[in-house]
């Protein structure tokens, strides 16, 4: 039988969507180039404006993968491919998907073999991710206002703006340690030893990277810190998982 993560259906709807993407794209691509050279830009600067912003988008497109990997033992390859096509990231996609599986009794850890979790999980994920689309018109304008009027409180404004954007993130991310940690007290499985060292593990790699890219001054390899970490401590839970003896590896906690 086939699985419905992964149906003919799943990866018609994928493939009608990564192509309408990449249509898409190459029309503004193919628009933008005609427009630059009617006002006069030369074809070199064109061409160097396009080779770096492929560059540009390949450390994006690591993490995203990233992304698609840690979400399919769940979910299967097909939607996370989908959402992630379009619109979406790893802290969102993530949260969807593990407070509406919460909110179901049970746990992104585990796959899903519910069609109607499945498809909750589905809609969650997606109808989300609409309402910055609808709302980012109206609002963008007073957020960005109410914005410049706190950090221009500040000598150092464009110092203060970018702690709070940090302190939102690490915010987010601080929800994702404290429970690779603490575990959960819902249903599901619990912390332990592999969420741990997974997360060390992680940590470390984006220390080192981060220190290796400021004392060698590799500013191209910033760009990837984030993913090579995330299929780095990927890499070590593997590792981890072949050579601890079972009692340790699959020791957890609450």
């Amino acid at each position: 039988m086939t699985d419905f993560k992964t149906g003919p259906l799943m990866y018609g709807i994928a493939l009608f969507v990564v192509a309408f993407v990449i249509v898409q794209s190459v029309f503004f691509i193919v628009k933008s180039w005609k427009r630059a050279r009617e006002i006069g830009v030369e074809s070199e600067k064109l061409r160097q404006t396009l080779f770096s912003s492929v560059l540009f988008s390949l450390a994006p497109a690591v993490s995203i993968l990233a992304t698609v990997l840690a979400l399919a033992s769940a979910l299967g390859i097909v939607l996370p491919w989908i959402r992630l096509s379009v619109i979406g990231n790893l802290a969102y996609e993530s949260v969807a998907a593990e407070n509406t599986l919460n909110v179901l009794g049970s746990s992104i850890s585990s796959e899903v073999t519910d069609p109607q979790q499945f498809s909750t999980i589905a809609w969650t994920m997606t109808i989300g991710s609409c309402f910055p689309l609808l709302l980012l018109p109206f609002l963008c304008k007073k957020i960005h206002s109410a914005m410049g009027k706190v950090t221009a409180k500040s000598k150092s404004s464009g110092a203060l703006g970018d702690i709070l954007g940090a302190a939102a993130f690490i915010g987010i991310i601080a929800a994702f340690i404290a429970r690779c940690i603490a575990g959960k007290p819902t249903d599901g499985p619990s912390a332990g030893v592999m969420s741990v060292s997974t997360l060390l593990s992680a940590m470390i790699f984006t220390i080192a990277l981060d220190y290796l890219c400021k004392k060698k001054k590799l500013t191209k390899l910033e760009p990837f810190v984030l993913p090579i970490a995330m299929f780095g401590a990927m890499g070590i839970a593997v590792l981890f998982t072949q050579v601890l003896p079972p009692e340790i590896a699959q020791l957890t906690w609450r």
